[in-house]
């Protein structure tokens, strides 16, 4: 995979890519305005929300005991895994138990996380991604750019190509409703042969042992429901006490993520088929994955198993909005994962993503759980700095600046002289080339700036 950088600048030169975010993301942005002014004391349910998960967080090994205990009492069988490779070995070995040829799955980004489509593809089992957006990106071969809309970085244009290329009965009208009815038909087939149903868990509810999955397509429940058996992959931090607690999370997760009240599918599921039932699995697997969220609450990062993948804090995002979540590199893109992705693989390897951050604090303004992600980043960032991973270049243009900012008289100096010469660079007010500054200019054009500082403009301000 190529660096970070060489990944941002093609990201920025992508003009398709930049259609597509923003109509999602802009989307999404209005609709959780109107959802949010719609919503009574939406501030007063953010701190309910963040403190049903700290007290989780805080009592986290007494909540995964009780979950255990209702959920096999349930008829579910439990399993655990440190690690993302025990997580897939134990749901291979589930669907080789199972004599599995072909497994559906509901869009799980901790299946993501863990790699589970590869180890499915590695043991020889067909994969049938159920949901439209994860259907689009395993046609193109691509991983997701969004942890709510896997597909955000494609346009409509795009997706109608690829589904003509690769759908049995391609659409023959260019709408959404076609194009949607076009992968209804290509994936019903193989939803409802499928041998093993795999979902994630938006909650885990403790007091009885229930799965809770939330779609807008209802994908979950046809791909779940059918085959003989029901695998559930789930973080640890997923857990929330009872089905009160998991209403009220539901009612902040819905609208942060698409603005609606809420969504279209929201099913519990409790154990396997009982005597009398109509429908459902003969067997129910619940794998819970640590995979590095215990080291996360014991580090100083506890405040960050608070998220509820609601991707709010990406829609928002001024960073995301320009390149899109490819150029992370990683699971989870945004400011989310400028925090996970470090805990999760290492800070030496991820370093550039925290400093991916104008620290401009939109992202905690938004989040239902108030996580306070510019914290967060600035700790990633002093981490870096004091472990010396930063590179020469950046550590000694920062040595030059505080060695002026330290002498203030030639840093008012230093600074009115390159305003000066930035004004003289400028046309139409705007400035397309700058020195030392190629990386910002090269996609974009600079605002001329103004003829005096802001300092200076506020000592000016003061004395009138």
């Amino acid at each position: 995979m190529s660096a970070f950088t060489d990944r941002v600048d093609t990201a920025l030169a992508d003009r398709n890519l930049k259609i597509a975010v923003e109509r999602t993301a802009g989307t999404a942005e209005a609709k959780r305005t109107i959802a949010v002014e719609a919503f009574p004391d939406f501030e007063r349910a953010r701190d309910r929300a963040a403190a049903i998960k700290d007290h989780v967080i805080a009592n986290l090994g007494l909540y995964l005991e009780r979950f255990e205990a209702n959920a096999v009492a349930a008829g579910a069988k439990v399993h655990w895994a440190r690690t993302a490779d025990e997580a897939c070995e134990i749901v291979i070995g589930i669907c080789k138990a199972a004599n599995a040829r072909s497994v559906a799955r509901s869009k799980s980004m901790l299946g993501e996380e863990i790699g589970l489509p590869h180890a499915l593809e590695a043991a020889g089992i067909t994969r049938i991604e159920t949901d439209l957006a994860e259907h689009i990106i395993q046609l193109a071969d691509e991983r997701p750019s969004h942890i709510i809309w896997p597909a955000m970085h494609k346009t409509r244009e795009q997706v109608s190509v690829l589904f003509k290329a690769k759908h049995r009965d391609p659409h023959q009208e260019e709408t959404i409703a076609a194009m949607a009815e076009s992968a209804r038909r290509h994936l019903r087939e193989g939803m409802l042969a499928a041998d093993v149903g795999i979902s994630g868990a938006n909650f885990l509810v403790a007091d009885s042992g229930a799965v809770c999955t939330v779609t807008n397509e209802g994908n979950a429940e046809l791909s779940l429901v059918p085959p003989r058996v029901h695998i559930v992959t789930a973080g640890i931090e997923k857990i929330v006490p009872s089905m009160g607690h998991a209403v009220h999370m539901l009612r902040m997760l819905s609208r942060s993520a698409t603005g609606a009240a809420l969504s279209q599918y929201t099913t519990f599921y409790t154990g396997p088929r009982r005597p009398g039932d109509r429908d459902g699995p003969e067997e129910m697997h619940i794998v819970l994955v640590d995979n590095g969220r215990t080291m996360m609450r014991e580090t100083g990062l506890a405040k960050m198993l608070r998220c509820i993948r609601c991707g709010a804090c990406m829609n928002h995002c001024v960073v995301f909005r320009q390149i899109g979540g490819h150029a992370y590199g990683a699971t989870y893109p945004g400011p989310m994962g400028a925090v996970l992705t470090p805990a999760f693989d290492g800070l030496a390897k991820n370093r550039d993503l925290p400093n991916a951050c104008t620290l401009n604090g939109k992202c905690q303004e938004v989040c239902p759980v108030r996580i306070p992600l510019p914290t967060l980043l600035r700790g990633w960032r002093e981490k870096s700095w004091r472990e010396g991973l930063e590179p020469t270049s950046l550590r000694a243009g920062l040595g030059t600046w505080a060695w002026f900012a330290r002498r203030p008289a030639l840093y008012r100096a230093a600074t009115a002289s390159t305003l000066r010469a930035m004004r003289l660079m400028g046309r139409g007010g705007w400035l397309s080339k700058l020195p030392l500054a190629g990386a910002w200019t090269e996609h974009r054009d600079m605002p001329k700036p103004a003829a005096q500082s802001f300092m200076a403009q506020y000592k000016k301000g003061r004395r009138s």
